[in-house]
């Protein structure tokens, strides 16, 4: 990364005129300014930013904290009330949904003509087309209008022309929340990779893909910059704000305190029996193993099947809080002496929630894999309990030790799954409890 600033900011301010009535603003275009029939709402005031060359910075805050309008301003959308924006390089920005398309055209037409605006001329969008349609992966959709798209479409559209028009910046504004959980996980490999050459400015209300992409975080409250720093600082701050506000909101609640009689059976969670009963379940659907699924490999092994296993069966529904088993088949083209197999369970923006692998338990009796046999690993565990959303399964054998080994295949999101309903809110995972105790002590 190079200390050369890329985008400049400098006092920047964007107030918007707010007009009680539709008359109010016909009136102001008589008056000519000796009159306000408006009231003057300052969405940014006094913001001073620079970003260096190369730098992953995410902008987080709540709603109408000013984020969007920040970012139009520094792609030329938008122009700004006061204060000065620097930019050098091609931008590249995938703003509001379905900017830059027309709906009439076709997504062919709209290929052409957005990578146009964008910088491209008629033969690189020609020697791109194939791959840019490879990227959207919409299928027939392509020679239908683009009014007939649904928004993880025209999202998938528009990500894959900005992925292929050699942009200096990529700007990213809450574009990957409509998107499905295969194509936000070939997004986010798609700007990691940018990242190691290009910058990146991006929003999000999900502070874990700011925390899994971002170098730098930006705070915007009421139009202002609360705080800059390192993207995990400044997230846990701005996650202390919040939560510190919706606090506050219930800090009249009266606390009661009681006490529970626990007795553990069998290390089952104490609420297991009321928590399955209830709408609170974390139900999870599981869809199928997908072997032509994205992967880094040397072609030296496999990874042929992936499922949650039960007395045999695949299984297409499992329970959060439940024991299950992942069962995960490898062959190999060569002799391996000490073949790991591990995978890591993801949520939606790619962060790794949880994941394990076979060398700990092998490391003084490695089971070896010789050349054309197949392997089965297979992990005993209880499902923690999960917000609702879409997770996948990575997948990956190698040959070695944890610390010393050869990556002989890795495959990106072979099994998503998705949470259906649970009990979790905040956080990554609920661990099944033990115990819960809440107990009044005796005064002293």
């Amino acid at each position: 990364m190079s200390s050369e600033p890329i985008i400049e900011v400098r006092g920047l301010g964007k107030d918007y005129r707010i007009f009680d009535r539709p008359q109010d603003r016909f009136k102001q275009m008589l008056v000519r300014g000796r009159r306000k029939y408006y009231t003057e709402f300052p969405a940014l005031r006094g913001v001073n930013l620079s970003i260096a060359r190369g730098e992953t910075v995410g902008i987080i805050g709540r709603n109408g904290s000013g984020k969007s309008t920040l970012l139009q301003i520094i792609c030329g959308t938008l122009q700004q009330s006061a204060g000065e924006v620097s930019v050098q390089g091609r931008v590249a920005a995938l703003l509001e949904l379905g900017t830059g398309f027309n709906p009439e055209f076709t997504g062919r037409e709209n290929v052409s003509l957005y990578a146009s605006v964008l910088g491209l001329d008629d033969s690189r969008i020609a020697e791109r087309f194939d791959s840019i349609v490879a990227f959207a992966d919409i299928g027939e959709f392509l020679d239908q209008p683009v009014k007939t798209y649904s928004s993880g479409m025209v999202v998938r559209l528009a990500f894959a022309v900005i992925a292929h028009v050699d942009a200096d910046i990529l700007v990213i504004d809450e574009a990957l929340a409509v998107g499905d959980a295969y194509f936000v996980q070939k997004c986010l490999r798609f700007l990691r990779e940018f990242s190691q050459r290009g910058t990146l400015l991006f929003v999000s209300h999900e502070t874990s893909t700011v925390l899994s992409l971002c170098d730098r975080a930006v705070w915007l409250d009421r139009g202002e910059v609360r705080d800059v720093g390192s993207a995990k600082s400044i997230v846990g701050r701005y996650l202390e704000g919040l939560y510190g506000d919706q606090d506050a909101e219930h800090a009249e609640a009266e606390k009661v305190a009681t006490a529970l009689a626990v007795t553990p059976e069998d290390y089952l969670d104490q609420r297991h029996d009321f928590i399955n009963a209830s709408n609170l379940r974390t139900d999870i659907r599981l869809l199928e193993f997908d072997p032509g699924a994205a992967k880094f490999s040397d072609g030296l092994a496999d990874i042929v099947d992936v499922a949650f296993m039960e007395d045999g069966r695949r299984l297409g529904w499992m329970v959060g809080g439940e024991q299950v088993c992942l069962e995960v088949r490898c062959t190999s083209s060569v002799d391996l002496d000490r073949p790991i197999v591990g995978f890591f369970v993801k949520n939606r923006t790619g962060q790794y929630v949880f994941g394990d692998n076979t060398e700990l338990s092998f490391r003084d009796a490695p089971v070896p894999l010789g050349a054309g046999q197949v392997c089965c690993a297979s992990f005993e565990f209880t499902m923690p309990r999960l917000p609702v959303g879409d997770y996948s399964l990575d997948v990956s054998i190698s040959n070695g030790t944890q610390d010393d080994h050869q990556m002989l295949n890795w495959k990106y999101d072979v099994l998503v799954f998705k949470v259906e309903a649970g009990s979790i809110v905040h956080g990554l995972v609920g661990i099944p409890m033990r115990a819960i105790r809440l107990e009044v002590e005796p005064p002293e």
